[in-house]
């Protein structure tokens, strides 16, 4: 089960509230960026950032110089995915269906060199799998420059809307279309870099990304 905090209370759309943390899980690992909202010289700032999930903690990372990881304190990470724009047949009634997970918490900096590792190799992973085997490990001189840091996914809230729009009664009646435009994100073909010799071979974990029959 999620946690049930003061922050994590739902008080409006309470109906669209998940307390299986599954549900949690299953929105960050279907998602590759997150934001990362920090209070940095006592001014807010959102960070735009890839992440990795290994069990119940989160991983980030960053040059060592970030301003965002070297700020301290409490962080609130977000992660939202858009699954269509809800058409209704009033204004007001317009909405969105999404699937979204917030999470508080207190980044532990990540000093241990095998779990430096670990949290960059799921960081690589979940936006690209398989790619960590395929690809020169971080030198000395790269992990030196690279800020880890965890956070636990012990506060956190889970919000889904789906289905049709929900119209006032007396609007039922209104010869007006209404529904739901799905959004769906797709990968395209693989664009090599220029540098690279002519023949080399997309890797399957590549080349399959997306593909109904993939993995």
């Amino acid at each position: 089960m999620l946690s049930s905090t003061s922050r994590t209370t739902l008080r409006r759309g309470k109906p669209r509230g998940r307390t299986d943390r599954s549900e949690l899980y299953a929105v960050l690992d279907a998602g590759l960026i997150c934001h990362v909202g920090v209070v940095v010289d006592g001014s807010p700032m959102v960070v735009p950032t890839g992440y990795g999930r290994i069990g119940d903690t989160l991983y980030l990372h960053g040059s060592t110089g970030a301003a965002s990881l070297r700020a301290g304190g409490e962080v609130c990470v977000t992660v939202t995915h858009l699954d269509g724009v809800v058409l209704a047949r009033s204004a007001f009634h317009h909405s969105v269906n999404y699937r979204s997970a917030m999470i508080y918490g207190t980044p532990r900096p990540v000093e241990d060199a095998d779990e430096r590792l670990a949290g960059l190799r799921a960081i690589t992973e979940n936006l690209a799998p398989g790619q960590w085997e395929a690809t020169r490990p971080p030198g000395g001189k790269e992990l030196a420059a690279t800020a880890v840091v965890a956070l636990s996914l012990a506060e956190a809230s889970v919000k889904v809307r789906q289905g049709p729009p929900v119209d006032d009664e007396e609007d039922y009646a209104l010869p007006l279309w209404a529904g739901v435009l799905p959004l769906r994100v797709s990968w395209g073909e693989p664009e090599p870099d220029p540098a690279l010799p002519p023949g080399t071979p997309v890797p399957a974990h590549i080349a399959g990304r997306g593909r109904p029959d993939a993995g």
